[in-house]
């Protein structure tokens, strides 16, 4: 009984600590009833250009952290190779030893550079946690952490349009540490992304052109993940659109305006009224596809729709000016922040920082305000044009 109250207050714990990923609610019966899922980290968005433009990154132009946001975009990316370095401080105003690291790459490759494979590595540690049973007794230290492991391969179809897919091996250790946990396992999980990607450029007079891009992508897609023998949890499961629109003013100016919306494909809670007409809640013990496909059929699944709205002002393509708007709506956990940020792109690297500006106050001040992401990225090429003495 402890270990499984003790695996059970770790997935409330990693539930609360990614607040900004997956906490949706809905109604049973005029009840609020959490819908949480496990390793809610794989939906936190881990690098700084879409954090600064309000979690948006599906549809907007293409670069290492692609490999996150929709792996068919790659083929579009405007470099030949990139890998990308984020780091987040998770909830600082609260904890001061929870993060986010993530690395992800990509080379082009094949005529034209048409194809692409692609990794990505999310770490997520959790920090010092005291364990304790249902009677406040320590049942010891430990340092819970969870990681995800991607491959991908993307490929362009046509001119315009690019598809691609990833295989990703999910791993959460929420009980290191903790006595008598014996039973309580690491889950493991296996999972995958489709994405599709569609971006049209249209050359104007006097130097100006305009981009459209759009793109969906359906992400981890994949099995249950399991910490005991007696249960099995879903995976965040997600669908995501984007669209995107880039006007260049001129060669120093341009500026993108960029909106998803996304919705959490596992299902909500059922209830059952006993014979003295207590209401209780549970969440059906369903497969993946059912899992999914219900998930449309949930009468407060259009509550659970998330939506991101963000901007990007570039000048000379060497320094960028980025905000945007995260809602959700307030029975699906009512997480609505302002973000901004900038970024900085020299020959060889790419600096941006990205803001998630307080609000709210007291005991409704987003426990998010103030979180600060960082990312640096290497473009390879531009590699080999300074060394050659070209910085152009």
């Amino acid at each position: 009984m402890l270990q499984r109250i003790a695996i059970a207050s770790l997935g409330v714990l990693s539930a609360s600590l990614c607040t900004q990923t997956v906490n949706a609610q809905t109604k049973v019966n005029g009840q609020k009833i959490a819908v949480t899922t496990a390793v809610p980290v794989l939906r936190i968005s881990p690098d700084s250009r879409a954090g600064a433009m309000g979690d948006v990154g599906i549809a907007t132009d293409a670069d290492a952290n692609a490999q996150y946001w929709n792996v068919g975009k790659i083929p579009f990316a405007k470099k030949k190779s990139s890998i990308s370095l984020s780091y987040t401080p998770w909830l600082k105003d609260l904890v001061p030893d929870v993060f986010l690291a993530y690395v992800a790459g990509y080379t082009k490759f094949g005529k034209d550079d048409n194809q692409a494979i692609s990794g990505g590595l999310r770490y997520f540690s959790l920090g010092n946690i005291n364990y304790t049973d249902i009677n406040q007794q320590s049942l010891g230290t430990g340092m819970p952490r969870e990681f995800a492991l991607d491959f991908g391969y993307s490929r362009r179809l046509s001119t315009y349009l690019s598809t691609g897919v990833s295989l990703r091996y999910i791993n959460s250790s929420l009980a290191t540490g903790a006595a008598g946990s014996a039973n309580i396992n690491p889950g493991n999980a296996v999972a995958g992304d489709i994405g599709v990607y569609y971006n049209r450029t249209t050359e104007l007079d006097n130097d100006k052109a305009s981009t459209f891009a759009a793109g969906a992508v359906l992400s981890n897609i994949g099995s249950k993940i399991s910490y005991t023998a007696t249960r099995r949890d879903f995976i965040p499961t997600n669908l995501g659109l984007g669209v995107a629109y880039t006007y260049k003013a001129d060669p120093y100016n341009k500026i993108t305006l960029a909106l998803d919306v996304n919705k959490l494909l596992v299902p909500g809670p059922e209830s059952t009224t006993d014979t003295a007409g207590n209401i209780s809640y549970f969440y059906p013990d369903k497969g993946v596809v059912s899992g999914v496909l219900s998930s449309f059929g949930d009468p407060a699944g259009i509550k659970r729709v998330n939506a991101a709205l963000g901007a990007e002002y570039w000048y000379q393509d060497q320094f960028a000016v980025r905000a945007g708007y995260y809602y959700e709506h307030k029975e699906n956990g009512d997480r609505r922040y302002l973000t901004c940020g900038i970024g900085v792109r020299y020959t060889v690297f790419n600096l941006n920082v990205a803001y998630l500006v307080p609000s709210g106050s007291g005991i409704n001040r987003n426990p998010l305000s103030n979180t600060v992401r960082f990312s640096l990225a290497f473009d390879f090429d531009s590699f080999n044009d300074f060394g050659g003495g070209n910085n152009n």
